[in-house]
């Protein structure tokens, strides 16, 4: 596979438009989260462990949801204009607000309203601090962009932030589990390693050191696809993705049969999974995206602009949708019902509204956004004129 590939790359990047494949791997995983979410908020532990619970839960959920985001968000820093350290730090910074702001406003203020409704302190007050201040996807992208940025202000190659990232995932096993007995730091920590404690409550979902390694290999692969020619992907993407897939195949039937690995019982089997599962996780991105290549040669245009629509707006898709799922299952339900748990078919139901409502909703963010930057736009030039 070595000689073939080397023999497709060329010298000079050729290859350095709009990628398709791309668009589509960030864009169906962010269209199931609503789904995935509302099931594991709304499925008991029984529930979730056979049939469309497990499905989305465990396997779409799992090596087919964050790892194929985090690994496209590494390909799109090599397609994207905004290459520089300082914009992606900038970038960083934006992403870590964005996800403390998102905090309060999916956990503190609903749970504060929940509470002020119930008087259920245990439900919406004792896990409060965990929740606002705990970290998840978003929070590790922001940390993740400011780790890159520094990267590419020394110049690294693709070879030596392998070498780093590689490095950081064995130190990350090393260190899993580690509860300092302090609340606050176990949480802080939880960002950087992966910690745990007795209380149940702790989040550490997204440890910087196990899950660099994603975005780093996206990376490295975007660098690798600028040279090589338009004509020649599909050609590249047969010698490497089908193996690929084959062998995350093979790898994920083994897991799931036998609960090992990241299928194992217990969210951090995932979230703090070892390093053996994230090198699985990437030849699957890999092998998937093969597959998203080959559809977005075959889909029509109008498909392909929706693919790309959602992928130009995932920040806000992401909050809105967690926004909606947390009040709605956590709160309204509770209260309403005194649980949150519902059968199969009306978890989907809701899933399915929540993603129609968050796409309509993104779309008139956006707006509001372009709006407002022409407004300070004109400002600027009758400041200048």
């Amino acid at each position: 596979m070595y000689k073939e590939v080397k023999a497709l790359l060329q010298e000079e990047e050729v290859n350095t438009g709009r990628q398709w494949e791309m668009d589509i791997a960030r864009a169906i995983p962010v269209l199931c989260l609503p789904i995935i979410h509302c099931i594991i908020e709304c499925c008991t532990d029984e529930m979730l462990e056979s049939g469309i619970p497990y499905l989305f839960d465990t396997v779409i959920g799992g090596p087919f949801s964050a790892p194929m985001y985090l690994f496209a968000m590494g390909m799109s820093n090599e397609y994207t204009r905004r290459r520089t350290p300082e914009l992606m730090a900038l970038r960083g910074l934006d992403l870590i607000i964005i996800s403390y702001v998102l905090n309060i406003c999916r956990f503190l203020i609903p749970y504060t309203i929940g509470y002020a409704i119930s008087g259920d302190r245990e439900q919406f007050i004792e896990p409060l601090i965990y929740r606002v201040l705990g970290n998840d996807v978003l929070l590790f992208a922001g940390i993740a962009y400011l780790v890159i940025a520094l990267f590419k202000k020394l110049k690294l190659s693709c070879a030596k932030m392998m070498l780093i990232a590689a490095a950081a995932s064995v130190v990350g096993m090393l260190t899993t589990g580690v509860d300092t007995g302090v609340p606050i730091l176990n949480i802080l920590l939880g960002s950087f390693i992966g910690t745990e404690d007795e209380t149940g409550l702790l989040i550490s979902d997204f440890p910087l050191l196990i899950w660099l390694i994603v975005p780093v290999s996206g990376i490295c692969f975007g660098r690798l696809l600028r040279h090589i020619k338009k004509e020649d992907k599909g050609k590249f993407y047969l010698t490497v993705s089908v193996p690929a897939i084959t062998v995350a195949a093979i790898y994920m039937c083994f897991g799931i049969e036998n609960t090992a690995g990241m299928f194992g019982e217990g969210q951090n089997c995932y979230y703090h999974m070892m390093p053996w599962d994230m090198l699985e996780c990437i030849i699957l991105v890999i092998g998937m995206l093969g597959i998203w290549y080959f559809v977005s040669e075959c889909i029509s245009a109008r498909t392909m602009a929706f693919f790309t629509d959602v992928s130009s707006k995932i920040t806000s898709f992401y909050c809105i949708h967690w926004v909606f799922v947390r009040t709605i299952t956590n709160v309204i339900l509770y209260i309403k019902n005194g649980t949150q748990v519902l059968p199969v078919w009306k978890t989907l139901v809701l899933s399915v509204c929540i993603i129609l409502v968050t796409l309509l909703l993104a779309d008139v963010w956006r707006n509001i956004r372009i709006r407002m930057t022409a407004v300070r736009s004109k400002k600027k030039e009758e400041v200048t004129n």
